[in-house]
């Protein structure tokens, strides 16, 4: 999935730098996995290249239905990519960076086009092969991965999805480097959020936490490094809600892991606003423990296929 996301990065690239025909690098990223472009997606507001629908297009000894990898296989893949800091496209994609961490990305008219591509894709592939359409981003990208995948799932639709340095908007608390006092601040952190939560929520029916459980069933692939510090809270994140279990504070934990003091004064999360974007109730979270030596290292789509790589995996369910 991560070459795929890459693959929108490099053609973005090709088309700042007019690399066209056999001089474009972009579809060596999709020909080698056997996918095929079937439609760019481009932003209106500055033409740029933001995401592709792929199709598998599987080799001839992949074609029988009763094979494994074809049962498996994605019909479609949607990626989209992260921010370009070149000139061409850098102006944009720092104004949609803004509203993420304003929690407007939903109202965007890039997160609108690619929301009517998802609807489009998953309409094709038909009721019944819905779960062959899967969603994958990087950074911005995994954000409107991530707006698309819950928008599907509050619908009745559970997409697999990929989710590659997905933006955090909290305070780095996984980077301070004492045990101890990370976990001080988080269980502090979840008491001031739960008491918060309860007295916005007074009188609204407990509609956050409806909504918020009924994204249950979507269990995204989280791929993140503790060195990123757009990404790396993921870790606490999950790692916290069972620390609240130990201490016998679950009930709190479990109030506090759908909010956020942030977005609950700023009504996101309360009756009649939208969900802060980066709260989810289940996951498989994948952490790259690989040495990064810079926020480039840390945070870039590249590390997802260095042979060197140090992975954790583990599944948290809400």
């Amino acid at each position: 999935m991560a070459s795929l996301v890459q693959g929108v990065y490099v053609m973005e690239r090709d088309r700042q730098w007019n690399r066209h025909g056999h001089d474009a690098r972009a579809p060596a990223w999709w020909r080698f996995f056997h996918f095929e472009v079937r439609e760019v997606l481009v932003d209106a507001a500055d033409s740029s290249i933001f995401g592709a629908v792929y199709a598998f297009q599987p080799p001839w000894h992949l074609l029988d239905p009763a094979a494994a990898a074809a049962a498996s296989a994605p019909h479609y893949v949607v990626a989209f990519r992260g921010t370009i800091t070149k000139k061409a496209s850098a102006s944009r994609d720092l104004a949609l960076d803004l509203q993420l961490v304003r929690n407007g990305l939903d109202r965007t008219s890039r997160f609108h086009a690619a929301m009517r591509t998802v609807h489009a894709v998953v309409a094709a592939a038909g009721h019944q092969h819905h779960h062959r359409v899967w969603l994958a981003g990087h950074s911005l990208g995994s954000a409107i991965s991530t707006l698309a995948a819950k928008s599907m799932a509050r619908a009745g639709v559970a997409l697999p999805t990929f989710l590659f340095n997905a933006p955090f908007p909290s305070a780095p608390v996984e980077r301070i480097g004492d045990r101890r006092v990370r976990q001080g601040v988080r269980i502090a952190n979840s008491f001031v959020t739960a008491a918060a939560a309860t007295l916005l929520h007074h009188g609204s029916g407990g509609g956050g936490y409806d909504a918020f459980a009924a994204l249950a069933r979507w269990v995204p692939n989280v791929f993140v490094n503790p060195g990123d510090p757009i990404s790396a809270e993921y870790v606490g994140y999950f790692d916290h809600r069972k620390k609240m279990e130990d201490i016998g504070a679950g009930a709190v934990g479990r109030v506090a892991t759908r909010n956020s003091v942030k977005d609950l004064l700023l009504g996101i999360g309360t009756a009649g606003g939208c969900e802060p974007l980066h709260l989810f109730p289940s996951a498989v979270l994948t952490v790259n423990r690989g040495a990064s030596p810079d926020f480039k290292a840390a945070h870039g789509i590249h590390q997802w296929w260095r042979p060197d790589l140090a992975l954790e995996c583990a599944a948290h369910y809400y």
